[in-house]
């Protein structure tokens, strides 16, 4: 029979509150058909019990976040130590390789030179900065800001190293993709111009960081950004505020606007690319943000933001510009010349007249686009010189920004008849004067044949004559008379110091000589016979005020006779009036000079004087393209009156020196007198060439330098008729010429 199953006993708590395990413990048959029965149990009076169990689960949860959050700091601080000390060993171990703190000092910044008008305006900076040092008290008050505002705001307030700056950075480059900003302080970027290189390693940021360090403990922070603003790079050559304000703007550092600052502080994250030289509208964008960080920064108000990003496009060329740079070159080849190696900051006083100066670039500029445009003249030049060879203007070119090559110094050309002064002064020094009489025909020196410019021939004319209306006959007879070694010894004296040919073409100017120097040797019949040596450094100084160069030319030597420079004067004079040379008149002056023009109008001059200024003028081609029939006597002399006349604007004129040595030639033009009446007069005079009842000169005067005894001298005392000129020549007798010969027109 079955057996009925025992009820289970009940287990009391034991005195402790736990239960026994029998309390858990089933028998089979409780297994078998109570388990409904158990779980309903569980059910409803298990309650309590899992109750406890849940609160036991959260507990362990919180635990286990608690435990997670712990433990995550926990080995943050570990990752913390070992990135600290893995940092300290890369510190370490590049700091180590660097010199000794003890031994750092700031390097030298690159001398400046400094050159100034004789008025003391600045023409130009030259060197490798390009421009002199300010304080901050000095340069703009917009610059300083400008520059804080768009390349370091916290600059007052960081250590050296702006971690809020570097951590902003990096999260913007990151969000965009790309490295946009950079977290270098300006403290770190005048270390890394100052001592590193540009390339981007770890090895040079923590060096660049080190440096930061010392520079902010060594220096105040005035004198940091005073630093960086002199020394970081703006393009085109520009280092230093000072440099690219000039540069840009044509102007100092101390005089440009907020929308001028905004643009320069713009330049500094892509010099190159966002240069107004290059891309105006590029550099203005630029710098309209800096308007606005600096407007954020408070530095500026709203309506001033609005003023400056009203304005247009700053438009600058694309290399330094103005004729004032050609006169820097040249300073700056004579300042090593005239002291060695430049070692500090320099200031050179020169001889230049700015206001000439203007005038000078202004006259050549107005021909050049003018008439030279049509008559294919793409460039020219001009210097002009004083009394004393004190270079008061020069322009090398048309446009220093196209072409910085100085053709007023540096290139060398046939001056073409603009040469026969000094032959004309030869010939009066071997006893020749202004009213002496040539035959003005066709001749043949060897295998040379000169000719004159129109082809045509005038018979017997005086030199002035000659002179004035450059006959070529002429003057080819007068060198062969006092032979070219003469000419070149009174050319030298005068001041040509390129070598010149021995040769009979000498008379027409076939050897090549600088404009420079052609125009200082004419200065000798402008200023009474005196030797001016052309000079443009007037002094050197250094910025403390020690004088290392002082030029003096107080006393020339002399080297014409005063007789002879009036003679000259009366002769060049009348190029002027009645010659070559109308175009160069100046109304109220006395002005003299003569033209030059040399095959294939290849090049063109016109060198003139008058009391106190002696100018030449240069048109041509650098690639020496012919122009089309310009003579010296039209385009370079357009361009010297139109620069003379400005030059003595408000100047009382002054005679020509040594005027009244001679009395005053007749003004008459071969071509246009009367030959039977001339003709008549040689006859009944005896054909002699010293017209009778013309104005008559005083013996010629004594010649004035080291011309040996034999030099050979051919009497002047008579036409000399067509004929061969050489050794080898057979020398025909004197031919008379008669009545007869006049009425049959020969």
């Amino acid at each position: 029979m079955a057996t009925r199953a025992r009820p289970r006993e009940r287990v009391e708590p034991t005195f402790d509150g736990r239960r026994d395990d029998s309390d858990f413990r089933l028998d089979a048959d409780d297994r078998v058909a109570g388990y409904g029965k158990a779980k309903r149990t569980s059910a409803k009076g298990g309650g309590a019990s899992m109750g406890k169990s849940g609160s036991k689960a959260k507990r362990g949860r919180k635990k286990s976040g608690r435990s997670f959050i712990g433990s995550l700091v926990y080995w943050s601080l570990v990752l913390s130590i070992w990135v600290g000390i893995g940092l300290g060993g890369v510190v370490l171990f590049y700091g180590a390789q660097m010199p000794n703190a003890s031994t750092w000092a700031i390097p030298e910044r690159p001398p400046n030179v400094r050159i100034v008008s004789m008025e003391g305006d600045i023409i130009a900076n030259r060197g490798i900065t390009g421009g002199e040092a300010l304080s901050l008290d000095e340069m703009s008050p917009f610059l300083p800001e400008a520059v804080i505002a768009i390349e370091d705001r916290r600059f007052y307030s960081h250590f050296g190293v702006d971690p809020l700056g570097l951590a902003r950075a990096l999260i913007n480059n990151v969000t965009k993709g790309n490295a946009t900003q950079g977290g270098s302080t300006i403290t770190q970027q005048l270390a890394k111009n100052l001592f590193l290189s540009p390339d981007r390693t770890l090895e040079r940021k923590v060096q660049e960081v080190l440096l930061s360090f010392w520079l902010e403990h060594k220096f105040s922070k005035d004198q940091i950004l005073a630093m960086y603003l002199n020394r970081v790079y703006f393009g085109s050559n520009a280092y230093g505020v000072e440099a690219a304000s000039r540069r840009y703007f044509n102007k100092s550092a101390r005089e440009v606007n907020l929308g001028e600052a905004a643009l320069l502080a713009g330049l500094l994250k892509a010099p190159s690319r966002l240069s107004p030289a290059r891309d105006p509208q590029a550099a203005q964008d630029r710098a309209q943000v800096v308007l606005t960080a600096m407007s954020e920064e408070g530095f500026i108000s709203a309506a001033e933001i609005k003023t400056a990003m009203s304005q247009p496009p700053t438009r600058a060329k694309s290399y330094w510009s103005g004729a004032g740079q050609y006169v820097a070159d040249m300073v700056m080849d004579d300042v090593k010349s005239l002291i060695g190696k430049i070692e500090t900051d320099l200031i050179v006083e020169t001889t230049i007249d700015l206001d000439l100066e203007k005038k000078a670039e202004t006259a050549l500029v107005e021909v050049l686009s003018g008439e030279g445009r049509k008559l294919n003249a793409s460039q020219a030049a001009l210097v002009s010189i004083d009394g004393t060879g004190a270079i008061r203007a020069l322009v090398g070119g048309g446009d220093y920004a196209t072409s910085q090559f100085n053709r007023a110094v540096k290139a060398k050309r046939q001056p073409g008849s603009a040469f026969k002064p000094f032959v004309y002064a030869a010939a009066l020094e071997n006893g020749a004067t202004p009213g002496s009489v040539r035959n003005d025909a066709p001749i043949r020196i060897g295998k040379w044949t000169p000719e004159n410019y129109d082809e045509k021939y005038r018979g017997p004319v005086t030199l002035s004559d000659a002179l004035a209306n450059s006959l070529n006959t002429i003057a080819a007879q007068l060198v062969m008379e006092v032979g070219p070694d003469h000419v070149i010894k009174v050319a030298h004296r005068l001041g040509i110091e390129s070598e010149l040919q021995s040769n009979a073409s000498i008379a027409l100017g076939t050897s090549e000589v600088s404009l420079l120097e052609l125009t200082s040797a004419y200065a000798p019949f402008m200023n009474g016979g005196y030797k001016a040596t052309p000079h443009v450094v007037r002094r050197i100084k250094t910025p403390e005020g020690k004088i290392l160069y002082d030029g003096d030319f107080a006393n020339p030597p002399r080297v014409l006779n005063p007789t002879v420079v009036g003679a000259m004067n009366q002769m060049l004079s009348r190029v002027l009036t009645d010659g070559t040379g109308h175009n160069a008149r100046i109304a109220g002056w006395q002005a003299a000079g003569k033209t030059g023009t040399t095959q294939s109008f290849r090049d063109a001059l016109f060198v003139g004087y008058t009391a106190n200024l002696a100018t030449g003028v240069w048109f041509g081609n650098d690639d020496g393209q012919s122009m089309k029939k310009v003579t010296g006597g039209g385009l370079p002399a357009k361009a010297w009156h139109g620069y003379m006349t400005a030059a003595l604007k408000g100047v009382s004129p002054t005679p020509l020196k040594g005027g009244d040595a001679f009395p005053a030639p007749p003004a008459t033009d071969s071509a246009n007198d009367d030959p039977l009446m001339t003709l008549i007069s040689n006859v009944l005079n005896g054909g002699s060439g010293e017209t009778k009842g013309r104005t008559s000169y005083p013996a010629p005067p004594a010649p004035v330098g080291n011309r040996p005894a034999d030099d050979p001298v051919t009497s002047s005392t008579g036409p000399v008729p067509p004929m061969d000129v050489g050794s080898s020549a057979p020398v025909p007798t004197p031919h008379r010429t008669t009545l007869l010969d006049v009425i049959m027109g020969n």
